[in-house]
């Protein structure tokens, strides 16, 4: 009889960071991750343009009060330098995914780098970045909602999902439910456009959740997913977090005015 081997965990973390990234799209998912590294091998590279301080204060922003409250993060890496061998990427969102300037590096870094990941998560307006650089093409996708109009001129070729905490594409799964597509769509429908840097990356589970506070009751969907119900479960008591667990779950759609599946 043959044995099959499941594949190891992943261990080797990333997330980006820019002048005005939300800070709870970093730390929400960053606290609980923190918390699974007392149990499960991990590391985390946090990368960005240059190893100054990262602020989540935006840039180019007029702002007459001093001094404004805002935090700052010490980067490990630069987008030159980053992990060549990073499964696990995270990407936030933020006022300061509206700046060209911030983006440039970062898309040039997501398009090296998402194609040799294991997985590719995305929070918030997280997902518009990606967006922007063609690999979202014909992937199911979700984003914050008060940001949708905006969002959604970043990556017309995106099937964005409009009704979702979160949504997971995974080319591989053989069956795939409402908890992780975010809704309860035909899964046969999810299709990987032809050509072009999508081409590069059509192999890649892509996780993304609505906003800022959605992006903890994803990373719990995915701690869930692929290290175990009883740490997802764990954590959440230790943290003690109520998350949502119904991916489909999304009353910001209705407020916002979002429509759609």
């Amino acid at each position: 009889m043959s044995e099959t081997s499941s594949p190891p965990l992943p261990e080797r973390y990333g997330i980006i960071l820019f002048p005005g990234f939300q800070a709870l799209d970093v730390f929400g998912p960053l606290d609980s991750l923190n918390m699974l590294g007392r149990e499960r091998t991990i590391s985390l590279s946090i990368i960005a343009a240059t190893l100054d301080p990262v602020s989540t204060r935006p840039p180019n922003v007029n702002d007459t009060r001093s001094p404004l409250f805002a935090e700052r993060v010490v980067p490990t890496h630069t987008f030159e330098n980053a992990p060549g061998d990073l499964e696990v990427l995270i990407v936030p969102g933020g006022q300061g995914t509206r700046s060209s300037e911030n983006m440039i590096p970062i898309h040039a870094f997501l398009r090296k780098t998402v194609p040799t990941l294991r997985y590719l998560l995305t929070v918030c307006t997280g997902s518009a970045v990606v967006a922007q650089t063609g690999l979202l093409d014909q992937r199911r996708a979700t984003t914050n909602k008060k940001a949708w109009g905006w969002v959604v001129k970043q990556g017309i070729n995106v099937r964005w999902v409009g009704k979702a905490r979160w949504v997971v594409d995974d080319p591989s799964a053989s069956s795939l439910s409402a908890e992780t597509t975010g809704t309860a769509g035909n899964p046969s429908e999810t299709s990987v456009g032809k050509g072009g840097v999508a081409e590069t990356a059509k192999h890649i589970p892509i996780w993304s959740s609505s906003g800022v506070a959605a992006g903890m009751d994803m990373i719990f969907a995915f701690i869930k997913q692929v290290y175990g119900k009883e740490s997802a479960d764990g954590l959440a008591n230790i943290l003690e977090y109520e998350r949502h667990e119904d991916a489909s779950w999304d009353p910001f759609a209705k407020i916002w005015g979002v429509g759609g599946s």
